[in-house]
């Protein structure tokens, strides 16, 4: 679901992100987009094999290696890797699956939402999250949202 008051309520309610395929490389987009939702206050969990550290927290190889709780399940990776990474979604108690940009898994979102997840597919958390609670703005960007609340 995509909608706007789904997407707000996913973002609000989810305050630890674990974020498959993380990269370390400061230029890529979830480097960029994982530190843009670190900076906004939420803890980012990066799952990723290769590197033993992101954005100065510890990277596990997969879902089911953290060992704490997790709210949103933040995907950067093919569409083909998706159906594995929503079932472990599942099995680790998210609430939601978040499908990046470009990556669409029709398989993956009915694993996700038969479990009872929300899933939200080929959208961008940084984006969303500036979009609905302040800071594409400042960039000349209008939003169509015009709210006198304060983000949360």
């Amino acid at each position: 679901m995509n909608d706007i008051d789904t997407l707000r309520r996913v973002l609000r309610d989810s305050r630890t992100i674990a974020v498959v395929g993380l990269s370390a490389e400061w230029h890529r987009p979830s480097y960029f987009a994982a530190k843009y939702m670190q900076q906004r206050g939420y803890r980012i969990v990066p799952v990723n094999p290769k590197y033993p550290e992101i954005l100065g927290e510890t990277s596990y190889p997969d879902l089911k290696s953290i060992p704490f709780p997790v709210d949103l399940v933040d995907v950067f990776r093919k569409p083909q890797d998706c159906v594995p990474i929503a079932r472990d979604a599942v099995a680790i108690g998210a609430k939601a699956l978040w499908l990046q940009i470009g990556v669409i898994n029709e398989e993956a979102q009915r694993v996700a939402e038969a479990a009872g997840l929300t899933v939200v597919a080929d959208r961008c958390v940084k984006i969303e999250y500036a979009r609905l609670f302040g800071g594409l703005n400042w960039m000349g960007v209008n939003t169509g949202i015009v709210s006198a609340r304060r983000p949360i």
